[in-house]
């Protein structure tokens, strides 16, 4: 059989081909969201638009400046870009905001709010107003990976992973509502990020990296990283990658002591265990005294808070040398939820065990309860699912994972 020689590619010389950016997808009308794009990306964006380089380095900036630092989402208001330009852009971009089907505000403050993508799916998100700090708590996906036999979000099934522009459209649609537009540090009430809602975000690492990235640039939100906390079941694979490429604090939920009760409480236990966890904590890059683990603790009444739970935790923390605190959040009910929140009491004495040993271990003010607001209680769908419905769906995640 002969072969036939394909003819050689020409050479390109000094003619670079035109871009192609990679995953931007059109929405439904042919536009680009910019919305969630990297620096990089929004110039390439411009660029396989056929804009000239130059000019787009220089309007990829400039858009950058209003969409992050100004919060326009119309082109017609950015006023040091052309009034010819304005409409070219117009036809070929979007700067978008996720869709609100509800925002509700608890009687402490609290803001919640339930999100719609283009697609149709539900995801909330909640700001938590303080005396001297304002936390928003975002959600990285649309259901959850896990289960968590305590966590009313871990009863939904994962119907995917949130987009870097629909994680970043929820600090920008709180930036909204509060009215913190342009971006100055000073007086904000949104001061601080916990990747807490719904999801794990270590299942969707590239899209929370990327989006956080955002936050991050000090050309735009300029969130300080020492400001950003990301919680994690124990995606023990991706800790460390966290810690290089994303840097800001860790949190992790913890929950129990023993191997029988995470396994239980925590499925995710049984493919990372407790050990290989605390070992992973111990090796997180930029974890020191300054900047510590925090260990999230939900107390549920006869099943991890007696004082030999307690003692044992400190033990562990103290074992394996790390700089941590631990957060005791009273159990948040929801129906059908199989636990109960500890007593008072309890809590107090798990609380002075930990203390004691030198251990920062506040005991989290419940916030948001009445609109289903509060830790562990975010749900979209307001479906009953019996016990049996919820153990086959616990087993289907498990075996998902592996």
């Amino acid at each position: 059989m002969q072969t036939v020689a394909s003819p050689l590619m020409p050479i390109a010389g000094h003619i670079d081909p035109v871009p192609v950016p990679r995953s931007l997808k059109p929405r439904a009308d042919g536009r680009i969201d910019l919305l969630g794009l990297s620096k990089a990306d929004l110039r390439m964006a411009l660029e396989t638009s056929q804009l000239e380089p130059k000019q787009a380095k220089l309007r990829a900036k400039q858009l950058w400046h209003w969409i992050y630092n100004r919060g326009v989402t119309d082109f017609s208001l950015m006023t040091d870009i052309s009034k010819a330009m304005q409409p070219w852009l117009a036809q070929r971009f979007v700067i978008s905001r996720p869709q609100v089907i509800e925002a509700q505000v608890s009687t402490d403050g609290t803001r919640k709010w339930l999100l719609r993508s283009d697609d149709g799916q539900d995801y909330e998100m909640v700001f938590i107003p303080d005396a001297d700090r304002g936390t928003l708590c975002v959600s990285s996906q649309v259901g959850c990976t896990l289960n968590c036999r305590f966590c009313h979000t871990g009863t939904m099934r994962l119907v995917r992973n949130l987009e870097s522009g629909e994680i970043v459209g929820q600090v920008m649609l709180a930036r909204d509502a509060l009215g913190e537009w342009p971006s100055t540090p000073e007086g904000r009430m949104l001061t601080n990020i916990v990747m807490m809602g719904m999801g794990e975000p270590l299942y969707n690492f590239d899209n929370v990296r990327d989006s956080l990235k955002i936050v991050m640039d000090g050309d735009g939100l300029a969130l300080s990283k020492r400001r950003i906390t990301l919680s994690t079941s124990g995606v023990v694979p991706m800790m460390a990658r966290a810690g290089e490429e994303i840097g800001v604090n860790l949190a992790v939920s913890l929950h129990a002591v023993t191997k029988e009760v995470r396994d239980e409480i925590v499925p995710l236990n049984r493919k990372f265990g407790i050990e290989e966890l605390l070992q992973a904590c111990a090796d997180y890059p930029g974890a020191n005294n300054a900047r510590r683990i925090t260990f999230e603790y939900v107390m549920l009444k006869d099943k991890n808070d007696s004082d030999d739970d307690a003692r044992e935790l400190v033990r562990l923390i103290k074992q394996y040398k790390l700089p941590a605190k631990v957060n005791l959040i009273p159990f948040n009910p929801w129906p059908g939820a199989p636990y109960e929140c500890s007593t008072p009491e309890r809590i107090r004495a798990f609380q002075e065990i930990v203390f004691g040993a030198g251990i920062s271990a506040p005991a989290r003010t419940p916030r948001g309860r009445d609109i289903d607001a509060a830790c562990g209680q975010l749900k979209t769908a307001a479906e009953k699912k019996s016990r049996a419905e919820l153990d086959r769906l616990a087993e289907e995640k498990q075996a998902a994972l592996g």
